[in-house]
This record gives C-alpha cells, sequence and structure tokens, in this order.
C-alpha cells in the first residue's frame, strides 16, 4: 500500500510538470525511485506562517509531508515485524519443548505458558506506544490507524490460539503418559502376582513330593538347588524320574560338591559319550538311554566297599561293576545342585553339560536299596521317600528361570506307555 501511494505521488508531481513548466527547467517523464524524488531541492517542512507560496511550492511541501508520513510508517512497520519475530521465535521455543518432551512437567507447562502471556502484554503496550507516538507526531491517518488495531487485535488472537494449542496438547500428553503406566502397572502386578505363585510352589500341588523342577534351555544359569547336605556316606542310592530328548547328550541331572573335589558324585551325559557316573573323580560308565523325550525312572547304588554299584533303568537293572572309588567314603558339607555340574562348589557352571528337561522324585537314601524296592517304587507301587535327602517341595530352591510344576509322574509315565 505504501509503494503504490509513493507511486502515486511521483506520478502527480511529473504530470504537474508537464503542464506548468518551471522556467529555465525541463522535465523528463521517467522512473525513479520514491527516495530520490526531491533529491537536491530544498523545500521546507512546513508553510511559514506570513508566507505566501506559490502553488508549486504549496504542492512540493505536501508531497514532501507525505515522503516523511510514509518513512515513519516504514518505520513503525519494521518495529511491529522485529516484535512478531520476537514472538515467534518464544512460541517455536515453546512447541519445541512440548514436541520434544512427552514427560514434561506442570511446572515446565507453566513457565511456557506465562512466558507466552508476558509476551502478549510486552507486545500490546509496544504496539499502542508506537500508535500514540505516530498519531501526534506524524498525524497518521484514522484508517491507517484501524488496520494497525485490526492487526493488533489479529495477533492477540493467534496467540491465544497457539496457547490454547499447547494446553490441550499437553492435557493429551498427561492422558497418553497416565495409561502407558496404568497398563505397565497392571503387567508388573500380574508377573508378580505369578512369580509369587510359583514361589509358593506348593499350593498348587496335590502333596508335598507331586511336583517337577523344568528345565528347559541349555544355558550356565538355569538349575535347582536342594537346601539339606548329605552327611558322610559308606554307601547311598540315588533315585529320580527325569524327561528329556536333548543331543547330543542330555547333560547333568545332578552333581555334588564338596570343598576339594568338586565331581564327588556326579550323574552326566556329555557330547556322544554314554551316561557316566563319577564318584570322587573315578568314571563308571552306565549301560542307560534315557533321552526319548519319554518319563524313566532311574536308580543308581554303590557302596564303598570294593567299589560296587548297579544302574536301575525303569525297575530293570541294566548294570553293574566294582572299583568305582573304592573305600572312599562320601564327604559331608557338600552342594547337591540338580541340573549342572560344579567346577566349584555350588558354581562355574558350564553350558554345554547342563541338564535340558524335567526332574522329579529326586531321593537319596543312605543304604543300597534291594532290586525289590527298586521296582516297586518305578511301577508306582510304592512311596518311600528318601531317608537322607526326600524329595520335597520346601527342600528344593530354583534359580535362572528354572520354575517347579505340579506333576504325577505315575500319570504321566503312563501317558508314555
Amino acid at each position: 500500500m505504501l509503494a503504490l501511494l509513493a507511486a502515486g505521488v511521483a506520478f502527480a508531481v511529473v504530470v504537474l510538470a508537464q503542464d506548468k513548466p518551471l522556467p529555465g527547467s525541463h522535465f523528463v517523464c521517467s522512473a525513479i525511485p520514491p527516495e530520490a524524488l526531491f533529491a537536491g531541492c530544498p523545500l521546507p517542512a512546513t508553510p511559514m506562517q506570513g508566507v505566501s507560496l506559490s502553488p508549486e511550492e504549496e504542492l512540493r511541501a505536501a508531497v514532501l509531508q507525505l515522503r516523511e508520513t510514509v518513512v515513519m510508517q516504514k518505520e513503525t512497520l519494521g518495529a511491529q515485524r522485529e516484535a512478531i519475530r520476537e514472538l515467534t521465535s518464544k512460541l517455536a521455543r515453546c512447541e519445541g519443548l512440548m514436541a520434544g518432551k512427552a514427560e514434561s512437567s506442570k511446572d515446565t507447562m507453566a513457565t511456557c505458558r506465562g512466558t507466552l502471556s508476558r509476551v502478549v502484554e510486552v507486545l500490546k503496550d509496544r504496539l499502542r506506544l508506537q500508535l500514540r507516538t505516530n498519531a501526534s507526531n506524524t498525524g497518521l491517518p484514522s484508517d491507517f490507524r484501524e488496520v494497525l488495531q485490526r492487526r493488533l487485535g489479529e495477533l492477540e488472537r493467534q496467540l491465544l490460539r497457539k496457547v490454547a494449542e499447547l494446553e490441550d496438547e499437553k492435557s493429551l500428553l498427561h492422558n497418553e503418559t497416565s495409561a502407558h503406566q496404568q497398563k505397565t502397572e497392571n503387567t508388573l502386578n500380574a508377573l508378580l502376582q505369578r512369580v509369587t505363585e510359583l514361589e509358593r510352589g506348593n499350593s498348587a500341588f496335590k502333596s508335598p513330593d507331586a511336583f517337577k523342577v523344568s528345565l528347559p534351555f541349555r544355558t550356565n544359569y538355569l538349575y535347582g538347588k536342594i537346601k539339606k547336605t548329605l552327611p558322610e556316606l559308606y554307601s547311598f542310592t540315588i533315585c529320580l524320574w527325569l524327561r528329556s530328548s536333548a543331543s547330543p547328550g542330555i547333560g547333568t541331572p545332578f552333581s555334588y560338591a564338596v570343598p576339594g573335589q568338586a565331581n564327588e558324585i556326579v550323574l552326566i551325559e556329555w557330547g556322544n559319550n554314554p551316561i557316566e557316573l563319577l564318584i570322587n573323580d573315578k568314571v563308571a560308565q552306565l549301560p542307560l538311554f534315557v533321552s526319548d523325550g519319554k518319563w524313566h525312572h532311574i536308580c543308581i547304588t554303590w557302596t564303598t566297599r570294593d567299589g560296587l554299584w548297579e544302574a536301575f533303568q525303569d525297575g530293570e537293572k541294566l548294570g553293574t561293576g566294582e572299583n568305582l572309588a573304592p573305600w572312599h567314603p562320601i564327604k559331608s558339607g557338600g552342594v547337591l545342585i540338580l541340573g549342572q555340574e560344579q567346577d566349584t562348589v555350588g558354581g562355574r557352571f558350564d553350558a554345554t553339560q547342563a541338564f535340558v528337561g524335567e526332574l522329579s522324585q529326586f531321593n537319596i537314601w543312605d543304604r543300597v536299596l534291594r532290586p525289590q524296592e527298586i521296582s516297586n517304587i518305578a511301577n508306582c507301587s510304592l512311596n518311600m521317600a528318601g531317608n537322607i535327602i526326600p524329595w520335597v517341595d520346601n527342600n528344593v530352591d530354583v534359580f535362572g528361570g528354572a520354575s517347579k510344576w505340579p506333576v504325577e509322574t505315575c500319570e504321566e509315565r503312563l501317558l508314555d506307555l
């Protein structure tokens, strides 16, 4: 609008000069910038009182007055643009804060909103002052003041809309965060309840011994631990139910380590080797096959006298031998681990030697059971707990993701047949 006004004034001056040329002057109709229109032509800023001016001089004075008005209006608009840029920068910072931090606190949002409110007031005061100054000093037209007032009102409305949008966005983010937090808490509570149920264990068992230990992966951190330890033994019988289809080898169903001897008693099937019984790090190979994924009952007997041993599978004696650590008493005070082979007492497990499958009814007696007793236990006609280590829930802990589940091994065995 200002450019058009300046161009119109320039055109009027050129036309007037052509109609009534001044003596000795020659005018050429050509495009010149408004700022250079009166360059080198000194004119009075306002008519002097008591001095009569010619029509040409009055016209020149009026044009100069309009030129000064235009310059001041441009300065006013420049100040307004600077204020608008300042406000836009502050809004951008607030928007960036809201967009980049979903967890923005209520205090941060209140600070941002307070900053915007102060900017609004400063801008309004600045524009009002400029309007008053320009109106008093330059004689701004009333229609121009109205335009500025409308611009001020429009700018204020835009700012209030932006503040309202930020408030709505904050409220939406708060609701989404609350919903996500509630969902996470519900999931954690459900997991905690499940862990509590697993830790209690026997609450779901029909009887204290009707459970199994599950070791589903070949790792060095899944295992079970027998809370009781062994006394010094001169003979023993160890019986258990197990189910595994791991390959190669089922791993280590159990191991007993004492200070100074990590392989005091170990039952292991490692790689493509046969099942082995280690006593005091001495080895006997057992003619057992249990890696078909079915439940099997295993019993091993041993006595220090001549190192005699026997191996039973599903109630049937499959092997016997002697000279397995003869005259060596089993030491007391060690650690019994289910599912891992110990390189030190209670630790340094090797994942390649870990048992993969399920174990149940792990019992130890301090004597050699008769073959008929073993057969009766295997065919479920006799339920006899070990007098040294009985299979009861409160005597078995699980670690690393191993778990205890209800099971009736005799019923499971019938399903495998």
